[in-house]
């Protein structure tokens, strides 16, 4: 599955006249070596890690041509900035995120899809793509979150600022 992406990615970037670079190839290899969500800096940290010279700058890019693509998807974590995950094709799912500790969790609900195909056949709606996000506090984070941090933390995330975590 890794080839068929690289090759799409490839064909990306030559119709944009753009070259699949060392630096690109490293960034895309440590996405697809991954089955979780991750920040451009954990990235950054891993190739650091392994002795690759590579700005944060050209990792920020290389993830908007990965988005761009359509091979990498984005999910916005509040204030914090994105997290980035690998599209499998024909495989859909949607995200629970934590306010507090910023944790994407996947999901796929039939009902809720089912429902999405009722309401866009009675608008004779033709849907190209959706997204859907749920945000709140993970199982983890419940048991440190009293009601009032609670409410805080819906505040801030509708806010757009950073979650915090409370130990």
């Amino acid at each position: 599955m890794r080839t068929r992406e690289r090759d799409i990615f490839r064909k990306y970037l030559e119709r944009r006249g753009l070259k699949l670079t060392t630096e690109r190839q490293a960034v895309f290899d440590e996405l697809f070596a991954r089955h979780e969500h991750v920040e451009a800096d954990e990235i950054l940290v891993r190739l650091r890690g392994k002795g690759k010279k590579i700005s944060r700058a050209t990792i920020y890019r290389t993830l908007e041509l990965l988005v761009d693509s359509g091979i990498v998807g984005r999910v916005r974590i509040g204030e914090i900035g994105y997290r980035y995950e690998r599209l499998r094709a024909g495989e859909h799912h949607d995200h629970l995120i934590c306010n507090e500790c910023g944790r994407v969790i996947e999901f796929f609900e039939p009902r809720i899809e089912s429902l999405q195909d009722d309401v866009c056949e009675r608008y004779g709606f033709l849907p190209l793509s959706h997204s859907h996000q749920m945000r709140g506090i993970c199982r983890q984070c419940r048991p440190r979150t009293s009601v009032v941090e609670a409410v805080a933390s819906a505040e801030r995330a509708k806010a757009g600022r950073r979650p915090h975590l409370v130990h």
